[in-house]
């Protein structure tokens, strides 16, 4: 029998999902591009509120709020399934492309999101991929990307 998820409430969370049998996807250049894509995609139609991103080899961190009326299984969906989608037709990849699930923390105030949004943007360099956060490519310390900031649904609370 396969576990059921209950459906999260509406609120920020921190994601990790990784790539099937955590390869190393990710250091393939037009892949993370491609990803970057795919999840700045579902953004701009307004499927989430994007606060931040890591884009590691092999796994996936983000801060994000599904929309109103959105789960956050649904935006995984959205994420997981675009690229899948995307990965398939335009780079002509076969396969898996992800483990099944992913984890979820729901932020409960704004420390927390502090808190995980600075894990987000120190990844790489405890990883030792880079000195600064701010020269690892794929990663919301990095200039020029545009980002929510503190989630829309807690500013009316």
């Amino acid at each position: 029998m396969k576990p059921t998820r209950d459906l999260n409430p509406h609120g920020t969370y921190f994601v990790t999902f990784s790539a099937w049998q955590r390869r190393r996807l990710f250091i393939v250049e037009s892949y993370a591009r491609l990803f970057l894509k795919t999840l700045y995609g579902y953004r701009r139609l307004g499927r989430f509120e994007l606060h931040a991103f890591v884009l590691m080899p092999e796994h996936v961190h983000l801060l994000l709020t599904p929309a109103p009326g959105i789960t956050l299984e649904r935006s995984i969906q959205f994420i997981k399934g675009g690229y899948s989608h995307a990965l398939g037709v335009e780079l002509g990849r076969k396969g898996e492309v992800w483990q099944r699930g992913f984890t979820d923390h729901r932020i409960r105030d704004a420390v927390d999101f502090d808190m995980h949004r600075g894990y987000i943007h120190e990844n790489p360099v405890r990883r030792g991929l880079v000195e600064s956060a701010s020269d690892y490519r794929y990663c919301r310390a990095f200039p020029g990307f545009k980002l929510d900031g503190w989630p829309s649904a807690a500013k009316a609370a």
